[in-house]
């Protein structure tokens, strides 16, 4: 029986969907914490559960050549990536490996990934940042399954721009004493900084804040633009929520747009804070071609996107389709997506702001019916109610773009009933260095034979 404390040699068999190296001990599974695949460890445990456990490495005895020495001084505090301490082809692997597991435990798919496509510059990748602030003032990330933050000096997966602005943010903090936001009182008054970067290294700087205004926004709106020259906005956030959602819904401009425009697959997208966007745009090209090949368009389908975000599936898609129709229900992300296609000189597309059954609801009112639907949902996943929604529309194709490989097993399930079989899938790394992964997968409608 495993206790608390206690040391035991084991080999590392695998990994968890979290990038927890696995193993077995004494029949047990243990959850390993800088575990890699093929080593043999010392592992010293540190919780022991009714039916698993977890322990950290302490020492290598075989090691399988794939270890390295993580790159970053917070690795192991800041709870932002999980495979630093690894080489990134066995992180690919990993990732992999937990899509393939996902789509056959979960989904009962006998589908396995075609291919994963790891990025080519694993390195400050992310075109969005976040940065909590505690209420000490500290700015910086959380703690792995915490609220504490952890304050660093830099990250290497964000972009340049986005750790100056928080370092400009903490130089404000300081001098003029502004409180941090405290999520078990409601009391306090900055709660994050979110920075979203474009691909000519432009910004759009958003305050999110416990209030109405901040003191000094002045000063505040100066340290910015200094420490961020390439900045093209800078906007207060308003979210007065007692809970730790980040976004608010009232934005008030403190200088300059309160937009950002990038390219992506030779299209041009207007965003707003709120918009939904992939923050590895290199990786979101290649994650979007996949999406196109799988929906097989000949330019005489009707396309519907749901959670099309500002539209750039959308619009990716429409360039090869008929007509495609994008859904969404945060109405400004569709005032960006119309924007977007009129930019981008797209006729053939139309936005609605709704969910699923609403779109459903209104193509049925049209008599239309979509020959493609691709579906781009946040982490949870599908509820219900939209796999439903989405078989009863008939198509012949849907497109899965996920983020979570769980709830894509779920859901595939789910549409298995339906009528709806995997015949697809891929994978894309928009994520390196933390245990997230992007899927694509192809469901056909199973065709019912018909006697003679």
């Amino acid at each position: 029986m495993l206790e608390k404390n206690s040391v035991c040699r084991t080999r590392i068999l695998g990994y968890s969907a979290q990038g927890l190296g696995v193993a077995r001990v004494d029949g047990q599974v243990v959850f390993v914490h800088g575990g890699i695949r093929d080593e043999v460890c010392d592992v010293r445990i540190l919780k022991v559960l009714k039916n698993t456990a977890f322990g950290k490495v302490t020492e290598v005895l075989e090691s399988s050549g794939r270890r390295q020495t993580p790159d970053c001084p917070y690795y192991g505090r800041c709870g932002g990536c999980d495979f630093r301490h690894m080489t990134y082809e066995e992180e690919i692997w990993a990732k992999r490996q937990r899509v393939d597991d996902a789509l056959q435990r979960l989904g009962g798919s006998p589908v396995v990934t075609e291919r994963i496509l790891g990025a080519e510059d694993p390195l400050h990748y992310r075109n969005k940042s976040q940065y909590p602030i505690a209420p000490d003032g500290r700015v910086g990330f959380y703690r792995a399954r915490t609220h504490e933050v952890v304050e660093t000096a830099g990250c290497l997966i964000q972009k340049p721009q986005a750790d100056a602005a928080a370092q400009a943010l903490r130089q404000y903090i300081r001098q003029f004493h502004v409180p941090g936001f405290d999520e078990g009182s409601g009391k306090g008054l900055l709660r994050h900084l979110y920075v979203r970067t474009n691909a000519l290294g432009q910004s759009l700087v958003c305050v999110l804040a416990n209030g109405d205004a901040l003191p000094h926004e002045q000063e505040l709106t100066e340290l910015l633009r200094r420490a961020v020259p390439d900045a093209v906005g800078i906007v207060l956030g308003i979210n007065r929520g007692r809970g730790n959602t980040i976004l608010g819904k009232e934005y008030r401009t403190l200088w300059g747009s309160d937009v950002l425009t990038d390219t992506l697959c030779g299209l041009t997208f207007r965003l707003s804070v709120p918009s939904f966007y992939q923050v590895n745009r290199q990786q979101a090209q290649r994650l979007y071609e996949l999406a196109v090949e799988y929906a097989g368009l000949t330019g005489s389908e009707l396309v519907l996107d749901l959670y099309c975000g500002a539209g750039t599936i959308t619009q990716v898609m429409a360039r090869k389709a008929k007509e495609a129709i994008g859904a969404e229900i945060v109405p400004e992300a569709i005032a960006d997506a119309w924007e977007n296609a009129r930019c981008n000189g797209l006729d053939h597309v139309e936005f609605i702001c709704g969910d699923a059954a609403q779109a459903a609801a209104e193509l049925a009112r049209r008599g239309l019916r979509p020959d493609v639907i691709c579906v781009d949902p946040p982490r949870k996943g599908l509820a219900p109610e939209v796999v439903e929604s989405t078989a009863a529309m008939n198509p012949e194709r849907i497109v899965y773009v996920s983020c979570d490989p769980a709830t894509l097993g779920r859901d595939v399930a789910r549409f298995a009933q339906l009528g709806y079989t995997v015949r697809r899938a891929a994978a894309v790394d928009l994520f390196p260095g933390t245990a997230h992964v992007e899927t694509v997968v192809l469901l056909q409608r199973e065709m019912v034979a018909t006697g003679g």
